[in-house]
């Protein structure tokens, strides 16, 4: 499955780059992240929960960042196994940064697999729950952006979770 699409951000480039490269600011902005780890350089783990349908599901999540070109892009790979179940989850992604004045167009793309007891619920179900994820990240991602910093600049907060 292949998901796309973009988000603008009334911040510099340079800023988003750097938000986007801090994995706990990152990770604070998709519902159902616990857990995350360091594991080495631009390497992590994670727990992430979801219901998708009638399902809750977790998975055991190690993402690695394999290239990071400042302040253009980012590209990173994940990987997943759902807790109490058999199958797998790998998803390759592309985030683009493009400076528009003040603003930055963040447009990415996403290549997703799933396979198992997940991956048998079929496309649609899971777009849906996709999109929903989607929206949500993006609002977060927003919120973080509107925040006040400490020295009330604009920009994501130092205290994010």
């Amino acid at each position: 499955m292949k998901f796309s699409g973009t988000i603008t951000v009334q911040v510099p480039r340079a800023q988003v780059f750097k938000a986007l490269r801090d994995a706990r600011l990152f990770a604070s902005c998709i519902d159902g992240v616990r857990d995350l780890a360091e594991t080495g350089p631009d390497a992590y783990t994670a727990t992430f929960e979801t219901k998708v349908a009638y399902m809750k599901f977790a998975f055991k999540v190690t993402v690695q960042v394999v290239r990071a070109d400042e302040p253009r892009e980012i590209e990173a790979k994940l990987e997943g196994t759902p807790l109490g179940i058999v199958g797998r989850l790998t998803a390759a992604s592309l985030t683009r940064l493009t400076e528009m004045g003040g603003a930055t167009r963040i447009d990415y793309d996403v290549e997703a697999a799933l396979t198992g007891k997940l991956g048998s619920l079929g496309q649609p179900v899971l777009r849906a729950k996709a999109k929903e994820m989607e929206r949500q990240f993006a609002a977060r991602l927003g919120a973080a952006f509107a925040a006040p910093s400490p020295d009330a600049s604009p920009g994501p907060s130092s205290g994010a979770p």
